[in-house]
């Protein structure tokens, strides 16, 4: 049986990542500390972390799900010989000795040997190399490459592990490793914490055990709460599960999510490439008519078309089109075949008393300017091929200047009914669409101007462009005609080298370079099976439409995570900071593992879990790390700033509060001050936004005082409530200084852009 790396994790990884966490590892380590000492009502937020855990492990678990019966749908099926049996088979299922029956578009599932017919074969994804590589009996077929044209019979000599693409770690359906800014960004945290958490925690302990004598539980707590500060543990939970509920719901618009951080790579997009046939349009090709233009031949040419029809091996979807309009014509001796590829954008079949007919793209057969009728039928968004006759094809090169044109084929293609809409809404999102497309440019650009595209009518024949006018080509131009797979990828490079970020649709073997090199791929359903299993969504209805449901998506996840980043990494910031006074000042850090519990449930956990489902589609700016720790900094600066004055207050003796009443203080300046990082964070507000915002400001204050005793802090008295409304009130002021202040700094133009 032959073996197919599964697009999903499976349940033991996804319980190992859930599990197997650094940030778990340090919740764990702290938890049985302070289990060792006793302290078990500072043990409530191991249950947090364990209900994280489960919530984590259900999403996925549900999203694997519909991956998984997604992918039924597309699942690449080949066509083999068994046993003189012919079968329609999935890759999976395919045997050692079978016979495989390939043709233009088709993923190569297995190694082979070719037995009979003659292929091109694209190995682009294993061997980097673009050109097409020609093989005929006797020659070897590697799994992961994909046939360009032609038509053959093979044998498969490897299965499974066996298989070439195998032995390569399955790289040949991989796109590349996960390029996520949200997954870097907290590897950098989990990172900075491990620096700082083992030897801040070794040196709050030994002050506090050795230095100030102090017995070994109140050492131990008072370390562990300054440990707990400084993790963001919710964040990455809520990360995956924002980009699971993505997928749940993305799958229920049959958009097939086959790479976890896909929605966050199409969110970041500024350019989208499309191609025409099946994504502008609804790639159902219709023969309209056909033109001819010298009624002179001794054959007419509704005979050639028949008789070239029925001995070609091309069979895509213009092939497919021109059979059902053409009669076939049977009988008529094939002595030589030229099959299509879209480098060549022909093909050709010499017919025995006919001779060599000749279809494909006008630019290719007509020397010189294109009959006038052709070209009014391109201004009018139709495709047009040529067929012509002309001396026997040596060597797969034609020579225009001997072709003597018969007649001109229309082809339709209709517009889909939502493009324009769909146009219309990258556009309001700042998304620019480019299309590229092996069409004549002409004829590609009155499409484009039908589906609403800005300035559809800078159209270029990249037939004409050399490799190193790249850079200017993708700033003047919008629509890119006669492109040939090479060039496709150089287009979307070049778009990369400027700056940009860019998604590319595909349909076909022609379109895997550019796929691979863009920053998020996406197939069509009735592409071929190699796009599909290269891309990282796949629209298994073609419905280019739903692009709009999968960008919403993936910035609703980037935007809300980098809002509620702004809270959480309030308390890391402030946590690392305090702990650094305590150690240099030889105190104890302020507060205790359940209060810092509460805060993390309340003010962290409980607004962020809500907001990350709410829709927000706004164009992203700037990246997630910077931006959530400039949204964190003021208000963490405060906190500490705050903590700061009333130890030195103390210690000065003008602090006109008992110790218990001061730690109480301390802590309402902590909730507060957090709590006007959320309601910043609901800003602008709305009934969901404003009610997370009430109901977390209400349930902090209520939680202190139901349950002051368990949270081991004291009922305030009439002094600490004033001092507290003073502290606010400067906090609040500062607050607000410190973030007109960073947004200065870093939206200050740069005198370089000058």
């Amino acid at each position: 049986m032959n073996t197919q790396e599964p697009i999903t994790k499976t349940t033991g990884q996804i319980l190992k990542d859930n599990i197997c966490t650094l940030f778990n590892l340090f919740n764990f380590l702290i938890a049985v500390a302070l289990a060792c000492v006793g302290a078990w009502t500072n043990l409530f937020f191991i249950l947090i972390i364990i209900l994280n855990v489960v919530i984590g492990i259900a999403q996925e678990l549900k999203a694997k799900k519909l991956v998984e019966e997604l992918s039924l749908l597309t699942m690449p099926m080949c066509d083999v010989i068994r046993r003189q049996q012919h079968l329609h088979i999935s890759i999976q299922e395919v045997e050692k000795g079978d016979i495989l029956l390939l043709e233009s578009g088709k993923q190569i599932c297995a190694d082979s040997t070719v037995i009979s017919g003659e292929l091109e074969v694209n190995e682009s994804l294993l061997t980097g190399e673009s050109d097409p590589v020609i093989k005929k009996p006797g020659d070897s077929l590697l799994s992961g490459s994909s046939v360009i044209s032609g038509k053959c019979q093979a044998e498969i000599i490897h299965v499974g592990d066996e298989n070439y693409a195998s032995q390569i770690a399955n790289e040949v359906k991989k796109l590349k490793q996960v390029n996520s800014e949200l997954l870097l960004s907290m590897r950098k945290v989990t990172r900075f914490t491990s620096w700082f958490i083992i030897p801040l925690g070794i040196l709050l302990f030994l002050e506090a055990f050795f230095l100030r004598g102090e017995v070994m539980y109140d050492a131990v707590v008072s370390t562990a709460a300054g440990l707990l500060g400084m993790l963001p543990k919710g964040l990455v939970l809520l990360i995956s599960i924002g980009l699971a509920a993505g997928i749940i719901r993305l799958s229920k618009q049959n958009v097939l999510v086959q790479d976890l951080y896909s929605l966050e790579n199409l969110a970041h997009v500024d350019v989208i490439c499309l191609d025409k046939t099946g994504t502008l349009t609804q790639g159902r090709m219709q023969v309209e008519q056909a033109i001819v233009l010298n009624p002179d031949t001794s054959v007419p040419f509704e005979t050639m078309m028949g008789a070239f029809l029925c001995n070609t091996d091309d069979n895509n979807a213009t092939f497919q089109a021109m059979k059902e309009y053409f009669q076939p014509v049977e009988g008529v001796e094939a002595l030589a075949k030229v099959p299509f590829s879209s480098e060549r954008k022909w093909s050709a079949v010499t017919l025995d008393g006919i001779g060599t007919l000749v279809v494909g793209a006008p630019e290719r057969l007509c020397n010189g300017k294109l009959p006038e009728v052709v070209t009014q039928v391109m201004q009018e968004g139709k495709r047009v091929l040529l067929a012509g006759l002309t001396d026997p094809i040596e060597n797969k090169t034609l020579d225009p200047k001997r072709v003597c044109l018969v007649a001109a084929i229309v082809i339709t293609d209709p517009l889909r009914e939502n493009a324009a809409a769909s146009i219309s809404y990258f556009r309001n999102q700042g998304v620019a669409v480019k299309v590229i497309s092996g069409d004549n440019p002409l004829m590609v650009s009155a499409v484009a101007k039908q589906a609403g595209i800005e300035h559809a009518e800078n159209y270029v024949d990249m037939s004409m462009i050399r490799d190193e006018e790249m850079d200017r080509v993708v700033r003047e131009y919008t629509v890119f005609g006669r492109v040939s797979p090479q060039q496709k990828k150089l287009l979307v490079t070049a778009m990369q080298k400027q700056g940009h970020r860019v998604a590319m649709t595909g349909d076909g073997v022609n379109d895997l370079l550019a796929m691979k090199q863009a920053d998020c791929s996406i197939a069509v359903g009735q592409g071929s099976d190699a796009a599909k299993q290269t891309a990282q969504l796949v629209l298994i209805d073609s419905d280019f439409s739903v692009l709009r449901s999968v960008l919403a998506e993936g910035r609703r996840v980037v935007n809300n995570i980098t809002k509620s980043a702004g809270v959480f990494f309030i308390k890391t910031i402030y946590s690392v900071l305090l702990c650094l006074v305590c150690i240099i000042l030889n105190m104890d850090f302020p507060f205790l593992p359940i209060q810092i519990t509460l805060i993390d449930l309340v003010i962290e956990g409980y607004p962020a879990f809500f907001i990350s489902f709410e829709p927000n589609d706004k164009r992203i700016t700037g990246r997630f790390l910077p931006t959530a720790l400039r949204l964190a900094a003021p208000n963490a600066i405060v906190i500490t700033l705050s903590c700061i004055a009333v130890f030195v207050l103390n210690w000065l003796g003008a602090m006109p509060l008992a110790a218990e009443q001061q730690t109480l203080l301390m802590y309402l300046v902590v909730g507060t001050i957090g709590i006007a990082a959320v309601w910043k964070s609901c800003w602008p507000l709305n009934k969901l936004r404003g009610f997370l915002a009430i109901t977390t400001t209400i349930g902090f204050y209520v939680a202190v005082l139901l349950f002051h005793n368990i949270l081991q802090l004291a009922l305030p008295v009439s002094t600490t409530i004033w001092i507290l409304l003073i502290f606010v009130a400067v906090g609040i002021l500062l607050e607000r200084l410190l973030t007109l202040l960073i947004r200065k700094k870093f939206t200050k133009p740069s005198p370089l852009a000058a």
